[in-house]
């Protein structure tokens, strides 16, 4: 039989194992450092894009067709310069950094704390450019980079894994960028870890919490959006909701299947041309995002987070085709290889279907279908439906909401299953057979024609990232 714990017996134990008191020691400073790197991304970002619109507003406008493509280019070259891995959302890089089959070694080439740190001030320019990105997704590598260095302070008896490490950082940068603690515990599980060790388990949630804590310090405790005024739901919101779900799911998922052909490129064409010009393909889709965004009046510029504030509130003034115009702007944005996530415009372009299906069907349930549609829109682009429900739930304070946005979140991402593949797996695949050599050539042929360095692709491509 099983003895009963014997409580003074456990906690001399405790106390005797010094080693095991420093190691969580240094856990906590680390999931500190982590939350702090996220809370200066934050106040970096914001002040960048707030300097972006004095830009905008500064003779009426037009002077954005200039400085758009220029920071952009300027962004796209010093990333493939100096830190290919930090391009794109960084996300696909933790994944990769997780991949079993991944050597230790190989794991600086996604995260580390170059890479943090690059992933700050290359993404904060691209708010700087008025692109439509996110800083969540980013969030993520910034402070799963800063938890991997950790992994130097212990050794094989500490129990505490570089995984470990690292699916606590991923989870901690969403809890931090979100203030959705929550999300961050169901994204280590559904999109980093695919389970949850309980030996891990420990070092995930005091990551978590006190990166946690450090937004809240910062910005305090409050949610993302603000609390939403939910009205009653009755059958009648079925329609609208039903509409609401399938219109992102489609969309959701087109856009997803869109973008790993883009950065992945199955696309022949024009990825020829971005891998043969990448700084004038990155310039010249600049200039596109700079002219849609002087059409809709800046609109699209940015992360989107303003415009969903004013259609929760009822206040909109996005325009008509806002929807279709964000898509773009955000395709283009990560297709031209900027640092920068998609989850806060993907979140817009959610919030933009659901006002537009409350507006066409009478609806007077505005917030409600709001709400849903960025469940629905995120789940479908993410194909992770339990976390985009709950950072959708802990952003607007909707508990009420639990069953409709679960709902609506679990039908979207079904329908987006039979459009596109799982994103960010597609995308951390692409990244590990980047790293793989070339299969031996079976008889000789001329050799190709020389490309200069500043013009190579793919993007991201970690292999060429400096060592940690």
């Amino acid at each position: 039989m099983n003895k009963e714990p014997d409580f003074l017996e456990n906690v001399r134990a405790e106390l005797k194992d010094g080693r095991r008191w420093v190691d969580r020691s240094i856990v906590l400073a680390y999931a500190c450092a982590a939350g702090l790197c996220v809370v200066a991304f934050t106040l970096m970002a914001d002040a960048a894009f707030e300097l972006f619109m004095h830009i905008y507003h500064w003779q009426g406008g037009w002077g954005v067709l200039l400085w758009v493509p220029a920071v952009t280019a300027a962004v796209v070259w010093a990333t493939r310069r100096y830190a290919p891995g930090a391009a794109g959302s960084g996300i696909p890089q933790v994944i990769s950094a997780l991949s079993p089959g991944l050597p230790p070694a190989e794991r600086g080439r996604f995260v580390s704390l170059w890479l943090s740190f690059a992933k700050i001030v290359l993404a904060s320019a691209g708010f700087l450019a008025g692109l439509s990105i996110g800083r969540e997704g980013p969030s993520v590598q910034v402070a799963a980079g800063v938890m991997h260095h950790a992994r130097r302070w212990f050794d094989v008896r500490s129990g505490i894994t570089a995984h470990a490490l690292l699916v606590a950082g991923g989870a901690a940068g969403i809890a931090a960028a979100f203030n959705a603690p929550l999300a961050g515990v169901v994204f280590a599980i559904e999109e980093l870890s695919r389970k949850m060790e309980s030996r891990s388990s420990g070092v995930i949630i005091a990551a978590i919490v006190l990166a946690g804590l450090m937004g809240v310090s910062a910005f305090g405790n409050l949610s993302y959006f603000g609390r939403i005024q939910v009205p009653h739901l009755d059958w009648d919101a079925l329609l609208p909701g039903l509409a609401v779900t399938l219109v992102c799911g489609v969309l959701g998922g087109l856009f997803a299947k869109l973008l790993a052909a883009s950065l992945t490129g199955t696309s022949e064409r024009m990825c020829r041309l971005r891998a043969r010009f990448p700084i004038r393909f990155a310039a010249g889709g600049a200039l596109v995002v700079a002219i849609i965004g002087l059409v809709t009046g800046g609109a699209t510029f940015g992360a989107g987070s303003e415009a969903v504030k004013h259609m929760l509130a009822g206040e909109a003034d996005v325009p008509a085709f806002y929807v279709t115009l964000k898509f773009i702007t955000t395709w283009l944005s990560a297709w031209v290889g900027v640092p920068g996530g998609i989850f806060a415009p993907s979140l817009s372009i959610g919030a933009g279907v659901g006002h537009n299906v409350s507006l066409l069907m009478g609806a007077d349930i505005g917030p409600a279908l709001i709400a849903m549609g960025m469940a629905a829109f995120l789940a479908a682009v993410t194909q992770a439906p339990l976390t985009a429900f709950i950072i959708v739930m802990e952003m607007v304070d909707g508990h009420a909401m639990v069953l409709s946005l679960m709902a609506a979140a679990m039908l979207a991402s079904l329908v987006s299953r039979m459009l596109a593949r799982p994103l960010y797996e597609t995308l951390a695949q692409a990244m590990l057979q980047s790293l793989a050599p070339p299969p031996p050539a079976t008889e000789p042929g001329p050799d190709p024609a020389p490309v200069a360095a500043a013009e190579r692709d793919p993007v991201p491509n970690p292999a060429q990232a400096p060592k940690p």
